[in-house]
């Protein structure tokens, strides 16, 4: 079991940057993927990013390649997700989620948030124009 609280959220300016960071508790942290996924009202949930167990390992979708960056910290159970040079469209409802894959170092990096097990709550990102 594995609980999960995003935060960082908030209001920026088109060009700026926040970083999303996702707290997670339960054991053996490590052997879970985690992804960044976000949603529009009427629109389903989009992946972001994820990232294996060791952090060796990352994944972007194309929109956000250059611009965003995951990263884990599997001393303190966290993961980040900075985002930088922001857009009007990355406007979202912005999840943390966590997939077991048994593995640190191998297992699949998946795009498809039905993979998931456990999500957070979602935090609200908003960039003005």
């Amino acid at each position: 079991q594995v609980q999960l609280v995003e935060s960082g959220g908030g209001l920026v300016q088109a060009g700026g940057s926040l970083s999303l960071s996702c707290a997670a508790s339960g054991r053996n942290f490590r052997y879970y993927a985690m992804g960044w996924f976000r949603r529009t009202p009427g629109k389903e949930r989009e992946f972001v990013a994820a990232i294996s167990g060791s952090g060796g390992r990352t994944s972007y979708i194309d929109s956000v390649k250059g611009r965003f960056t995951i990263s884990r910290d599997n001393a303190k159970n966290t993961v980040t997700l900075q985002m930088n040079s922001l857009k009007p469209e990355d406007t979202a409802e912005y999840f943390c989620a966590a997939r077991w894959t048994g593995a640190v170092i191998t297992g699949t990096l998946s795009a498809t948030w039905t993979d998931y097990t456990y999500w957070g709550q979602g935090t609200q990102v908003t960039v003005s124009s």
